[in-house]
């Protein structure tokens, strides 16, 4: 398939509100944590407005939700949304740094987690790329020819 599709017209707006916010309000409760507990949020990404809208409406900051937001960057990474906000996060978390993460299946649920930053973290986070700098420093441009042949849409003459 070339691009995901989507189960209707519902699973957008109303369904990734209903299940992020219920999702992450749900843990919340039963944990006794409160967003101010939290040092970092990261939400399911399918554009930039809905993770902040989510995170606001929850009573999060934006300066929680900014360091793990890459979809302005990198774009809908669909289902690796949420993890990928999260290596961005660990990039810069001290130990004991409190984080939720909230994931988003296109209708069919959300799941929250909680991951607290250990002091292994410091000790094992430069042994792989850090996420900010492949985006913004490692950016390769390609023209519209190179796209359509990784795409396979250009067809090799016989």
């Amino acid at each position: 398939m070339d691009f995901p599709s989507h189960g209707g017209r519902f699973t957008g707006e109303p369904a990734y509100f209903k299940h992020a916010i219920s999702a992450s309000k749900g843990l919340m409760e039963r944990t006794g944590l409160a967003p101010s507990d939290f040092d970092y949020a990261v939400f399911h990404q399918p554009n930039g407005k809905f993770p902040l809208t989510a995170g606001r409406t929850l009573g999060f900051k934006d300066e929680q939700i900014e360091t793990g937001l890459l979809n302005p960057w990198l774009g809908n990474t669909y289902s690796g949304s949420s993890p990928m906000g999260l290596t961005a996060i660990l990039d810069v978390a001290s130990p004991g740094d409190l984080i939720l993460m909230t994931s988003y299946g296109s209708g069919a649920g959300s799941d929250s987690f909680i991951w607290r930053a250990t002091k292994r973290l410091v000790e094992v986070r430069a042994k792989a790329p850090f996420t900010r700098p492949q985006l913004d420093e490692n950016k390769v441009y390609i023209t519209y020819g190179e796209y359509a042949k990784c795409r396979g849409k250009i067809l090799k003459a016989d």
